[in-house]
Parts: C-alpha cells; sequence; structure tokens
C-alpha cells in the first residue's frame, strides 16, 4: 500500500492532468516490482482502449525480467502500436505518484517513438 503522501501526490497529478487534458486521452502507467503495466483510458466514457503490460506471454518469453527500462521500452512500443489501431494518436501523459525517471521515462519515450503524442 502506498504512503499518505503518495496518494496525495497521484491525486493531485491526475486532477491536473484531467483538467488540461481536454478532449484528449489518458495514457496511464502503472509499475510494480517486478512488472510495468500501461493503458490508454477515456475518462469521459470510462473505458480503456488500449493496454500492454511486460505479463503478457509473449513478453515474459522475450524479457529477461519486466522490471527493467527494456521491458518498459517494449511495454510503451505495445502500447503505442495498439493505441494507433484503435485510431488514438494524442494522449496526456499519467505517471502516477511515481517520478518521471527509469522506466517510467523509458515507457514514456517509447511510446513517443511509437507514434503517440504527448
Amino acid at each position: 500500500m502506498a504512503s499518505k503522501q503518495a496518494e496525495r501526490r497521484k491525486a493531485r497529478i491526475r486532477r491536473t492532468i484531467k483538467a488540461a487534458a481536454g478532449a484528449r486521452l489518458r495514457l496511464s502507467v502503472f509499475r510494480s516490482s517486478k512488472h510495468i503495466y500501461a493503458q490508454v483510458i477515456d475518462d469521459r466514457k470510462g473505458a480503456t482502449l488500449a493496454s500492454a503490460s511486460s505479463l503478457e506471454k509473449d513478453m515474459r518469453t522475450s524479457l529477461k525480467t519486466g522490471a527493467d527500462i527494456s521491458a518498459a521500452k517494449a511495454v510503451g512500443k505495445r502500447v503505442a502500436e495498439r493505441a494507433a489501431a484503435a485510431g488514438v494518436k494524442d494522449v496526456v501523459f499519467d505517471r502516477g505518484s511515481y517520478l518521471y525517471h527509469g522506466r517510467v521515462k523509458a515507457l514514456a519515450d517509447a511510446a513517443r517513438e511509437g507514434g503517440l503524442n504527448f
């Protein structure tokens, strides 16, 4: 369970993102100690349009671990491909309570290279 400070930071960031997003969708990132996950979420409909994680079967076989920068890059690239297939190009990046550093930054850079604009 996250600390109260992390929960406040997450709520503050999400509130700011939703206010500034306008019609854009949200690219949300969650990282655990063993894996990393990304979702493209439409907050107006309350629906997930595209998602990817290091838990997927082909990712688990090709990656050494789901908890490193190479896994984050692979997840970022895959979520960008799936978002493009769903017709999504512009998103806002929701880093949650995590610092924009390491795995979170690697995922964001790979998603940008994959064609998402944020």
